[in-house]
């Protein structure tokens, strides 16, 4: 296994008309994430292929829009056949913070977990004071509630779209059983859950302006009745013990040294 200071980190984002944000994006990811960056091109109206492009990054261009879901899909694949040891999520739309990125990465490279995800539900005041709209974070704190107690977990979140995955993780997930919708975020990490891979979160303040990415109403009850259906297909008896999911857990490297995973 190649030790901390060897592991390849691929920085994904799923992308459609991000032309207003994606420089902002860029310039506040730290510069030890920035050398291997691929976007997925949803099909983008306006100029974010190429602006990307001009920034050094590697873009990918999907023939017609894949949905969020499929977007990341695709990307995740593209960095494994790339070689990537983590592969990280970032959204270029600006609304995760994304100079915090590289801590999330640091806990999987150093070998304490297999994925590390962005909570922005540190507390009520903290969310609605960046822009959250109130029924954006009652649904989240609902939709939350149900899953951490149908999964016997305690995240602080469900439904973040900015995450770090082990490439062990990826690989044995059955990424094609997942929805191409927004619902794949809640989806894949239902199955990180039942595989028993070692998941903690970082807390990431966040930003909604009117660039942000975002369900309408109607499509967070849609997401939901989604969420929910998906969590009673698996059920929580059947598991794994957390710690046991993939190789990775087994053992790791930290700082070039050799520590059992668990």
């Amino acid at each position: 296994m190649v030790s901390a200071a060897q592991m390849k980190v691929i920085v994904t984002m799923p992308a459609y008309n991000v032309e207003k944000t994606l420089v902002q994006t860029y310039e506040a990811l730290p510069v030890s994430l920035r050398e291997h960056i691929l976007l997925g091109n949803n099909v983008s109206e306006d100029n974010t292929a190429e602006l990307a492009k001009s920034l050094g990054i590697d873009v990918i261009t999907h023939e017609r829009n894949l949905g969020y879901g499929g977007n990341l899909k695709r990307l995740y694949r593209e960095a494994l056949r790339r070689g990537a040891d983590v592969v990280v999520e970032v959204h270029p739309d600006f609304q995760y913070e994304p100079s915090l990125a590289d801590m999330l990465v640091e806990y999987i490279k150093r070998g304490f977990y297999d994925v590390i995800q962005a909570n922005r539900i540190r507390s009520r005041q903290e969310s609605l004071a960046g822009g959250m709209h109130a029924y954006r974070y009652f649904g989240n704190r609902a939709l939350t509630l149900f899953e951490n107690l149908w999964f016997g977990v305690t995240f602080g979140e469900w439904h973040s779209g900015m995450r770090a995955y082990h490439r062990s993780v990826i690989e044995t997930l059955p990424l094609d059983s997942y929805p191409d919708t927004h619902a794949f975020a809640s989806d894949i990490l239902m199955d990180c859950v039942m595989y028993g891979f070692r998941i903690a979160e970082v807390p990431v303040p966040v930003r909604y302006e009117s660039q942000s990415s975002s369900v309408n109403v109607p499509g967070l009850f849609a997401y939901a009745g989604r969420t929910v259906h998906a969590a009673l297909k698996r059920p929580p008896w059947k598991k794994k013990m957390f710690g046991t999911g993939g190789s990775f857990a087994a053992s790791t490297h930290v700082n070039g040294k050799k520590t059992n995973g668990g």
